[in-house]
């Protein structure tokens, strides 16, 4: 039996490793203090559904019984990627769900994020979960909840290809990790017309093939391989839960979240001119001028798919997105994070081009680096930006942005170094107009965080 650790309750969900700090007793916990969360916000009914994840079931009946204890009823959709949950709870009279998933951490890994009454919960409301179970005496409702299944894949499907629709066919490759998305992603994009090569669609827990996040360009060489072997026109690639988004041009090119918001955010701001577009600190330079050039409002804001979600409903913005990959359309859908719906969404404006490669490859971009990370002890990661925001200091004419860690804006670039929310680690990127300003720019972070860390293990 695993004992209660607050180091699971995340920024933006709740994360741990199986028989170390997450096991069914703790799940069976978590669910009860988030059924009474439910209860006290007026909601009876949690919608709940799991990824492909070997410790998945084990965790699902523990997580239903807490809920259940609670004196809330269960929707349980089995397996789905994580985007099915949220729809759930806009479909399905239940405005609270919870998606047992590790998203894109190693196997060993699990858990829960959650929706309650209609809001992705964060930071507090996520504290106040593990308050609620320490506070808890151990009592069950008068009353246990009801328990029921339900099949939401067709409907879900239903929705997307009823939503979007192709100029024209288009062959594309398709590689899920062996994530859960590989469940759903042929049969979706088959079903808008599309021939569609699937790499990796087993789900398998184990993921045997290569590690199902499609941030990091180790992980869609096979994508890139099998668009040079194949007549395929266009690699799209979903993370282990199925919220996250890559993609990679015929010639091999990783069109990276940021410059896909651009042809999004076009796409969007045609029919919602003049509203708000939010995307995060590890965004690109040229996303701002591109959406100030197409009629929007540029916002930048904090990384994290829950804040984000947050920033969304309270700007009432048409989209948001994030570095990441989590892409949020409001328009047309309903403002969370879909993988799978984006993907459907980019094709949509993609089979407008004879040659889908050269849009995306013509998008502004610069010399950039991918996310970079240095690795801390935990905890270690906060001291330190701590130190880096009270004390770096950069030559020359520069911006700082302490939205979300420092952001450094020069004339010909940016520097970003930020805390992670779920590891701890403090994350990088870089962008520059020639690589002679990325080192500039780099050498000039390495110098701050090697004065704020002496032995810092920097990546580059």
């Amino acid at each position: 039996m695993v004992s209660l650790s607050k180091t699971i309750f995340k920024a933006y969900d709740i994360r741990g490793i199986i028989d170390k700090t997450l096991d069914a007793g703790v799940a069976r916990q978590i669910g009860q203090a988030f059924g009474q969360a439910a209860l006290a916000k007026g909601e009876t009914k949690v919608v709940i559904g799991r990824d492909g994840r070997l410790s998945g079931p084990v965790l699902t009946a523990a997580l239903a019984e807490g809920l259940q204890a609670a004196g809330v009823d269960v929707i349980d959709l089995g397996v789905v990627a994580t985007p099915m949950v949220y729809f759930g709870t806009n479909v399905l009279g239940a405005a609270s769900g919870i998606m047992v998933t590790g998203s894109h951490n190693p196997p060993d890994y699990n858990g829960f994020k959650m929706v309650l009454a209609g809001e992705a919960i964060h930071g507090e409301a996520i504290t106040a979960l593990y308050q609620r179970i320490v506070d808890h005496d151990g009592s069950s409702a008068a009353t246990k909840g009801a328990y029921g299944t339900h099949d939401i894949r067709a409907q879900y499907l239903e929705r997307i290809i009823g939503d979007v629709k192709l100029a024209r066919p288009i062959k594309i490759a398709v590689d899920c990790g062996n994530g859960v998305a590989g469940a759903f992603a042929g049969d979706l994009f088959r079903g808008m017309g599309c021939e569609v090569v699937e790499l990796f669609c087993e789900v398998d827990g184990n993921f045997p093939n290569h590690h199902p996040d499609p941030a990091h360009p180790e992980n869609l060489q096979d994508l890139i391989r099998c668009l040079q072997e194949t007549d395929a026109e266009l690699g799209i690639a979903f993370d282990g839960d199925g919220d996250r988004l890559g993609v990679v041009t015929k010639d091999g090119q990783i069109i990276y979240p940021d410059r896909q918001m651009m042809l999004f955010a076009a796409d969007v701001l045609s029919r919602h001119p003049g509203e708000q577009i939010l995307y995060d600190v590890k965004c690109t330079r040229h996303l701002a001028p591109w959406i100030s050039k197409h009629g929007g409002v540029p916002l930048m804001y904090k990384t994290g798919h829950s804040l984000v979600k947050a920033k969304l409903r309270e700007t009432g913005a048409p989209l948001g997105g994030e570095m990441s990959g989590h892409i949020f359309f409001k328009d047309r859908w309903y403002g969370f994070d879909d993988g799978l719906y984006s993907g459907a969404r980019l094709l949509e404006i993609l089979t407008r081009e004879a040659d889908p490669s050269k849009l995306l490859n013509s998008l502004p971009q610069s010399d950039s680096t991918p996310e970079l990370h240095l690795h801390l002890s935990e905890g270690e990661n906060v001291i330190v930006m701590d130190k880096l925001r009270s004390d770096a200091k950069f030559p020359g004419n520069v911006q700082i942005i302490t939205i979300d860690g420092l952001r450094v804006e020069y004339e010909d670039g940016f520097g970003l170094a930020r805390s992670s929310n779920t590891t701890p680690v403090i994350v990088m990127r870089f962008e520059a107009e020639t690589p002679a300003a990325l080192a500039r720019i780099q050498g000039q972070f390495k110098s701050v965080i090697l004065a704020a860390k002496p032995d810092a293990e920097l990546p580059f």
